[in-house]
């Protein structure tokens, strides 16, 4: 089990960190998704889903990954 943890920009209210959340854990392998303003920390199976993967994931619900 690995963990990331996720910078994210361009969120700013309770709507964003459900919508990061949700795109989150549609994923394969995800178990667990802590969401706040601004970060991401999640725990996921990496045989099963990589850490771009979840980065994806965020960028597809319309916030940037901060690097």
């Amino acid at each position: 089990m690995a963990e990331a943890i996720i910078k994210i920009e361009g969120m700013s209210c309770g709507h964003c960190v459900m919508r990061v959340k949700k795109a989150v854990e549609t994923l394969t392998g995800i178990s667990e998704a802590d969401v706040s303003i601004g970060t991401a920390r999640v725990k996921y199976d990496e045989a099963k889903v990589k850490r771009e993967d979840l980065e994806k994931a965020i960028e597809a619900a319309g916030y940037k990954v901060a690097q």
